[in-house]
C-alpha cells in the first residue's frame, strides 16, 4: 500500500466506502477543492483499489462555537500567560475507508499517520489540535482515536448531521 496525494494521481482505481457522499466527494469534489487551495486529499492505494482517503484544511478552536463548560476544560491545558480566544487546528474535512478494508485498523493507521504528520512537519505552520466533523455513526471511531466531543452530549440530538471532536496534538509532544 501506499500513500499519495491526489494532485499526483492521474487516475482514480475503484473506491466504495458505502457512502454515497463520500465516494462522490473523491470522484467528483476532491480536486476542485484542492484547485481551489481549501483542502488537500490524500489516497491510500493499494494494487487494485483506493483502500482509504482523507482531506485536510484549516480550521481553528473557538471560546465562541464551544459550550462555556468545554471551553474551560480545554483551556486549562494550555499554560495560562497563552490562553487566546482560538487556537489553530487542521481539520479532516473528509475521512473514509473502503467497505473491502473496513475493520481492519487502516482507519486508526491513518488517523495515526495525520496526527505525527502534523507533530513531525511543523516547521511551516504551527497547530494545537485535529479537529473533525464527524457523521453520527463514526463517532464512536474517533472516540475509539481520543478524540473529545466539541459539545454537551445533552445537546446532541437526531436532527444533528454531523458532531464535532478535537484531538490535543501537545499530547504527542515531549516538550
Amino acid at each position: 500500500m501506499r500513500l499519495i496525494d491526489l494532485d499526483q494521481m492521474q487516475t482514480l482505481k475503484p473506491f466504495d466506502c458505502g457512502d454515497s457522499d463520500l465516494n462522490e466527494f473523491l470522484t467528483e469534489d476532491a480536486r476542485f477543492y484542492s484547485e481551489q487551495l481549501l483542502a488537500n486529499t490524500f489516497v491510500l492505494e493499494d494494487e487494485n483499489e483506493i483502500v482509504g482517503y482523507y482531506s485536510l484544511l484549516n480550521d481553528k478552536i473557538s471560546q465562541t462555537t464551544l459550550p462555556k463548560n468545554l471551553w474551560r476544560k480545554l483551556r486549562k491545558k494550555i499554560p495560562h500567560e497563552k490562553h487566546l480566544g482560538s487556537y489553530p487546528a487542521v481539520k479532516i474535512g473528509r475521512f473514509a475507508i473502503s467497505k473491502n478494508y473496513s475493520g481492519k485498523g487502516i482507519g486508526s493507521y491513518l488517523i495515526n499517520g495525520i496526527m505525527q504528520l502534523l507533530i513531525t512537519q511543523r516547521g511551516l505552520s504551527a497547530c494545537r489540535f485535529l479537529t473533525v466533523d464527524a457523521y453520527p455513526d463514526a463517532v464512536q471511531f474517533y472516540e475509539k482515536n481520543d478524540f473529545i466531543k466539541m459539545i454537551n452530549d445533552a445537546d446532541i440530538t437526531t436532527e444533528l448531521q454531523t458532531i464535532p471532536l478535537y484531538y490535543d496534538l501537545k499530547q504527542l509532544t515531549t516538550n
